[in-house]
């Protein structure tokens, strides 16, 4: 598998996420991004032995879009604190059912994993290890029952835009863990559309995009 490179130099991958892979090994055993990438590196550079790249941020297996990778340790500290100090901006393309009221807003849930499970829950603030999630979001179009929406993480939980969206009473299309009462098959409709950071050298501000695929239910929409 070929995976799209928006961007590489000595520090940095970026990639546009294929849907429906695992970033990293997990207990699926199925083959996931992050080997595919050292594979793909390993025989374009002739490289003996393994291959560094750092796995900074997550997608969820059914989510895509742009992923930034570290090549070597410095770059991926250095990304990891961004992430920690929230300067790195991660904005989302999502498909829900119904529409968010009011139009344009801020989401603001604590959220409890429970790693048995693999599932996120809102729970009361002061739970113990629940964590705060704050999200913003627009609504970008509607067609029909459903509504693309556009989403800034301010926070980075797992399952955030998922669990948060699917409390407000829009699920995203695809997501049977969380409300969606469509086909099962339904793909999840979420993709991470723009990200953009410092970069952990040069200090210049950089941005990358992906749209998602021509495809239902994206293609209900101009994206």
């Amino acid at each position: 598998m070929s995976t799209e490179i928006l961007y590489e130099d000595n520090h940095l991958l970026v990639v546009a996420k294929p849907p429906d892979i695992p970033v990293q090994a997990d207990i699926s055993g199925a083959l996931d991004l992050l080997t595919i990438l050292k594979e793909e590196m390993k025989a374009k550079y002739n490289k003996p032995g393994n291959v560094f790249l750092g796995l900074v941020h997550r997608l969820d297996r059914p989510a895509g879009g742009v992923m930034v990778f570290a090549k070597t340790s410095k770059a991926a500290s250095r990304l990891s604190s961004q992430i920690r100090e929230h300067q790195l901006e991660k904005t989302y393309l999502c498909v829900v059912k119904g529409s968010p009221q009011p139009a344009k807003g801020r989401l603001t849930d604590c959220l409890l994993k429970d790693p048995q499970t693999n599932t996120v829950q809102i729970v009361s603030p002061n739970t113990p290890k629940g964590k705060e999630a704050v999200l913003d979001y627009e609504v970008l179009g509607q067609s029909g029952e459903y509504s693309l929406v556009k989403v800034h993480l301010l926070t980075g939980r797992s399952h955030q835009i998922r669990v948060q969206m699917s409390h407000n009473g829009t699920p995203l299309f695809g997501d049977t863990k969380y409300g969606y009462k469509g086909k099962k098959d339904d793909r999840l409709a979420l993709w991470s559309c723009s990200l953009a950071f410092m970069h952990p050298t040069k200090k210049e501000r950089m941005q990358f995009t992906s749209s998602p695929p021509e495809e239902y239910p994206w293609n209900l929409f101009k994206v």
